[in-house]
Parts: C-alpha cells; structure tokens; sequence
C-alpha cells in the first residue's frame, strides 16, 4: 500500500503553511498541485451570482480544475438599452484569467428577448461580411457582440488591463439546456434563430471564437430530440453550410446515472453523424447530489422516496470518475463536474435550515436542500451554512483530484477494446507521451467480481479513491483485481444488468512502459470472486482489534516487527480516528504512537499502548502527521526510528 502523499502536500498549499521534505523512495511520482488539467472543469468556482472568494480559487486548482463555467445575463449588463455595465464581469473574468482558468461564458437572458429576428447587421441582412457593424436593433446580437469584443484575447478589456496574448474567453455558450422550458420556453424554430445570431455575432467580432450548442438537460427521446430538431430548422436555411451550421461544438449534461453520460455523448455524436456533421461535444454539467450529508435530506436511509436521484458521499465520489471516463471514451473533449460548493443549489437564494431529523419539514420550513458540492459550504455562506464541518471537501473532491492526477498531466485518447457487462466496466485509454495505458474499472453488480487484465506492460500503478496506491506486477501476463460491489440505490430507471445507478468503488490502473500503444489490449474478463471473495485491491483491512499472538517461539525471532497506519482523509474534523497496526513473526507486545503539529518537533501521543486505534482531538488550523513503532515478544523494535510520516491530515 502506498499513500499519495501529494495530497497532503497539496493541502499544505492551499492551506500556506510549510512543511519539511519528507524521503519516501516508494512512493509513486505524482503530479504537482496546480493541474490545471485541460479536460477537467468546475462549474461555479466563482461567479457573478455572489462575492468573488479566493479560497474557492484555491480549493478548484488543488483540485486540478481547468476550465470554469458561469452564466453571463444579458440583463446585468444592459442597465439601458443599447448602454452596458461590465464591472462585476470585468471582476470575474480577470480574476479566472489570473488564476489560470479557461472559461466557458453562457450567454444567458429573460427568454423573451426582443426583435431577435431581426436583420443581425446594419445593412439589414444575416450575411457577414467586411466592414460590417452589428444592427443596434437586434438587442442580442448587439449584447454577444459587446460582450465578444470585451472579453475576447486582444479585446477591450485586455487592452485595458495587459493581459498576456492569447489570454480572454473563447467559448461561448448560447443558452443553457434550452430543452428545458424551465430556461427556454419558446420553440425550436427561436432556439435556431438565437443559436444563429450567437454564431454570426461572436464570429463577427471573433473569428477564433467557438459557439457552443447550449448544454442539453438532455432527452433521447426521438420525438423529443432537442438537437435533432434544431438541425432540422437549421437544414432549411440556405447560409448554414457556409456558416458551419452555426455551431463550433455542442455540449449536454448528464446526472445521477453514470452510464447515462457515455450513452449520452455517443448520442449527440449519431445525432450529429445523421446530417454529416461532426463536432467537438463536451459534457459540461454532471454530477450527482447526496442525500446522507447537510444539506441533503439525511433522515432519508429508511425512506427510498426521499433519496431518489441521489447518492451517499461515498457514490458520489465513485461517479464523479465513473462519469467522466464514460464521456470521455464515449468521444467527449471536456467534462465538466457540477459544482464546487453547495451554493444554494435550485433552492431561493437565502435558503437555510440547521441540520435536522426532518422534523422541520412538518411545519412546511425549508428542511433540505441540493448537496452537489465537491465541498460543503462555508459558514458565511447565502444558503446552507450551518454544516458542522463548513468548508470541508466530500469525498468526491479526491475522486477530481484523482481524475486530474491521472489523466491532467499528458494528452490521452480512449482505445477501441471496452468490455460493459452485467458484472463491470473496463474502459482503457492510451497515453502516447508517457507510454502509458490507463484502465478504469467498476462493478455494476451487487456482488464482488474478479477482473482479469491482460498486461501490456510489466509493472503498474493501482490507485483506489480511499487514497491508497498500489504497486502490480502481472503474473502470467494477467493483473488479477477484485472489484467491490456497488451499493444498492434507488434509481427507477435502471438498464438491465445494473445493480444500481452508480456502480461499485471504480480503480484505475495505470501501466507504464506500455510494450506496443498501437494495438488495442486484449479483451479482459470478468469472473465470480465465489462466496468468499478475496480483500479486493483497493480496500484497507479492519484492522486488529488485539494484540497478534505468536506465532513462533519468541526466543527464536531475530526479526524486528513491520508498523503501518490507515491513511487519513485530506482534512479532518477535531477529533478523527487514528488506526495503525503491526506485523511479526511471534507477536506485538505494545506500540508507542507519535505525533508531530505543523512540521514541529515529533512528540509521544500514546506510549506502552496495546491499543490499534484512538481518538485524536486536534485544533482547527493545524496539520497532524502520524507514526507509529512497535515491540515484539522477544523485545525487538521496529526499525523505523528515523520518523516519517505514516498518516498525514489537516484539521479544518
């Protein structure tokens, strides 16, 4: 087992504090904290719809985010007709431009907009051309360009401020889930005309931009094609061959059911495919709310009802992975998680409630409300802020994290060779620069399965969302690997061969020194693990709850006992569980369990302690790291006495 130690150094980033460099010569390379991974968004890391924070800065680029994304309302800015007021957006790209982000804009307004069917350009036609300016009396022509213009590289705004070259927002998103009468209640024939005018407006003012099809909700219901529709009013107008049909790429959204988000790029690509057309689609909105954790409706365990379409923390975590490597070997370019915080998810801004049994919703008062967040809000937040941990990640911000480690650092494209049955998933991806091929693995079923990886190289990398990292060395060119079951959900729309909606704890095996990347890898398989499946890969042991007993003569073992720890999440509350244990031939006598606070001196916690676990109360702030030495019964100690780290956490 190996822990990631560049959590915690990551965390010690976020948090600034210092730490000294600790040798672990068997700890895999990892990649640094700022990612940045190309592939990789957040959605709402800030925004106009609050104060721009930069802890939540911070906390997506620890995670790796590349890409945010945030409405851009036409009505904000437009205080007059024809007159614009950029400053809170001024505020907002600059500060993403900084930190490194990449932006997807929604161009966003009441649905009602006025004279959108007129003429886009001042000489009263659709046409673009040389020298032409933008008709004053198509206000939404008028707003994509005032708003291209300003935020475009090169544009007003970066005149302004210096930005570097290149620097400013190229995506732009016309609407968002259009199909959705919630955010567009006109028809299909105006949802073509806006995507039109977006498309010609932005272009006008950016030949570089890329006008994005608005994130479909999205149906694949034939007679309720949102896309299909579209490109079927689309196909009647004569200028849409030479305008690429007014669209650079399309995106969608997916929730809940992870399978959905592979099934769902792989149907906008046959949507697209039926009238010859081909474009970069990207899933900009996934995710899954919890129901076991504030704001989530936690009373919920025993009420199937209340808990439909959502998740544990624990689920949420596994489909934060299990989404993106199905969009991205379905084709996606990019995936976007949604969201970082809580916020005040579909609930009234202003919306909070302490955290209760249920009893609250009795009198008709707000009791629950949307826990999509990486992180949970903080307690100055406008909604949901009375979390007894506010600010502290769920368990799906390490399953980013992962995702960004793993497939942020170099280009990746998905292999042919899938295997989806009704036991599990294997998807497989080719890193070219590093000659590496990445597999990510789940179980669908309820029941542990063993899968069976024919190896293309000679050693691997495990990683596991517990946060613990193992070394593989094939045997008879096979890795062997357990898969944990999925938890029983309650999704009503299963596909057969689902156990449920989100399938088990998903693994990631990444082979280095790949022999040839150019042919697919052979097909791997799934077997029953048996009545007694074996501790999956992946999975810490219980640890003892008693002191081993020997197992040869004391006054023969020679050998010094082996110690080891459970690793701590990233953060912790004030008091955490410590766990630790000890191996030896004839058995452990004690332990003395050390301590060390913020990279300080080492100091006794526990000593002559025949226990394996306690409780910790730590100060908010401060980071903690943990060792542990043991005696045998011949009186040998372990050999560890130059302390390093076994378990890291920081109490938040």
């Amino acid at each position: 087992m190996r822990a990631r130690w560049a959590w915690w150094i990551g965390w010690l980033w976020i948090a600034g504090l210092l730490m000294g460099q600790v040798p672990l010569p068997t700890t895999p390379p990892r990649i640094s904290a700022s990612i940045l991974a190309p592939r990789l968004g957040i959605t709402f890391i800030n925004s106009a719809d609050g104060p721009i924070k930069e802890e939540r800065y911070q906390r997506a680029l620890f995670l790796g985010a590349g890409w945010n994304r945030w409405p851009l309302y036409r009505e904000r800015v437009e205080i007059t007709p024809g007159q614009y007021n950029w400053a809170v957006y001024d505020q907002l790209v600059t500060a993403d431009l900084q930190h490194g982000l990449q932006i997807n804009a929604i161009l966003l307004g009441q649905p009602g907009i006025p004279n959108l069917t007129a003429p886009i350009f001042s000489d009263q036609t659709d046409t673009p051309g040389p020298g032409k300016s933008i008709n004053p009396a198509n206000p939404w022509a008028a707003f994509v360009s005032a708003a291209v213009n300003r935020y475009k590289p090169g544009g007003t705004l970066a005149q302004e401020t210096g930005w570097r070259s290149g620097q400013g927002i190229r995506v732009w998103e016309a609407w968002n889930e259009p199909d959705l009468p919630l955010f567009w209640n006109r028809n299909v024939v105006d949802y073509a005309r806006l995507l039109k005018v977006t498309y010609l407006a932005a272009h006008a003012a950016d030949p570089d931009a890329r006008v994005m099809f608005g994130g479909l909700a999205y149906s694949t219901d034939t007679a309720n094609n949102f896309l299909a529709r579209t490109l079927s009013v689309i196909a009647q107008d004569s200028l849409a061959p030479q305008f690429n049909w007014y669209m650079d790429q399309v995106a969608a959204h997916s929730y809940t059911y992870a399978r959905r988000s592979g099934e769902i790029v792989a149907h906008v690509k046959q949507v697209l495919a039926a009238r010859d057309l081909t474009r970069p689609i990207w899933l900009n909105e996934t995710g899954v709310p919890v129901w076991n954790d504030y704001p989530g409706p936690t009373w919920a365990a025993n009420d199937p009802g209340a808990r439909v379409l959502r998740a544990t923390t624990q689920q949420q975590a596994a489909y934060i992975i299990q989404s993106a490597v199905s969009a991205w070997a379905a084709g996606a370019d990019v995936v976007m998680v949604h969201q970082l915080y809580d916020d005040c998810g579909n609930q009234p801004g202003g919306t909070d409630f302490p955290p209760n049994d249920g009893s609250l919703c009795l009198s008709g008062a707000a009791c629950w409300g949307d826990a999509h967040g990486l992180f949970r809000n903080t307690a100055d937040s406008a909604c949901f802020s009375q979390h007894p941990l506010p600010g502290t990640p769920r368990p799906a911000a390490g399953a980013f994290r992962l995702l960004a480690e793993i497939f942020g650092s170099s280009t990746f494209e998905p292999v042919e060779t899938q295997l989806i049955n009704e036991r599990g998933v294997v998807v497989s991806f080719n890193q070219p620069a590093l000659r590496q091929r990445i597999h990510v693995a789940w179980n669908r079923s309820l029941d542990p399965v063993v899968l069976d990886l024919p190896a293309n190289g000679q050693i691997a990398t495990l990683y596991t969302l517990d946060g613990s990292d193992y070394t593989l060395v094939p045997e008879d060119d096979l890795y062997r690997i357990t898969l944990p079951a999925a938890t029983r959900d309650d999704f009503p729309f299963l596909a057969p061969g689902d156990g449920a909606a989100i399938g088990g704890s998903p693994l990631i095996i990444v082979e280095q020194a790949v022999r040839d990347l150019t042919t697919n890898p052979a097909l791997p398989q799934f077997e029953s693990s048996g009545s007694s499946p074996p501790t999956p890969l992946g999975t810490v042991p219980d640890a003892p709850t008693e002191i081993i007993r020997p197992t040869v003569d004391p006054a023969q073992d020679a050998q010094a006992p082996t110690t080891s720890m459970i690793p701590l999440p990233v953060v912790s509350p004030t008091s955490f569980s410590v766990t630790w244990s000890g191996q030896d031939n004839s058995g452990i006598v004690r332990y003395l369990v050390w301590v060390r606070v913020d990279g300080g001196q080492w100091q006794p916690w526990l000593e002559d302690t025949t226990l394996t676990q306690a409780t910790f109360s730590g100060e908010s702030g401060r980071r903690y790291e943990f060792a542990v030495w043991a005696v045998d019964l011949a009186g040998n100690w372990s050999r560890n006495t130059e302390l390093t780290p076994q378990a890291v956490t920081s109490v938040q």
